[in-house]
């Protein structure tokens, strides 16, 4: 199983950039969908999630701003981001909780991150 992120790249303050990532390979089933994000000297934090059916939580510093959606038929998850700021600079990783096969339990999978730089 493949995780492949795109959409990263640098952004002036107060705009906007949509994230994609893409789940490849063998995999069962997928249950939450979801991207993280670590800046340089930060620990790794919940950007936002979605469950399969739909369910969103976001992290205080981007509710209101950025929206997370999925398409289960690509396998894809989806982060808009909105009125971008400085402070939402940082490596973006997409995550799943999937799992591999019928016989097997839920396992958590993670692309290899993308860089969302913002600044003027």
């Amino acid at each position: 199983v493949q995780l492949q992120a795109y959409g990263g790249g640098l952004v002036q303050p107060g705009g906007s950039r949509r994230l994609s990532c893409a789940v490849s390979g063998s995999i069962f089933s997928i249950n939450f969908m979801g991207w993280y994000r670590q800046a340089p000297g930060k620990q790794r934090e919940l950007v936002a999630r979605i469950s399969s059916g739909d369910s969103t939580n976001y992290g205080v510093a981007v509710k209101g701003r950025f929206t997370i959606s999925r398409d289960n038929a690509k396998n894809t998850v989806y982060l808009q981001m909105n009125n971008l700021k400085p402070e939402d600079t940082a490596v973006y990783y997409c995550n799943v909780d999937g799992r591999p096969s019928r016989w097997e339990g839920g396992r958590d999978y993670w692309g290899q991150g993308t860089q969302v730089t913002v600044s003027s």
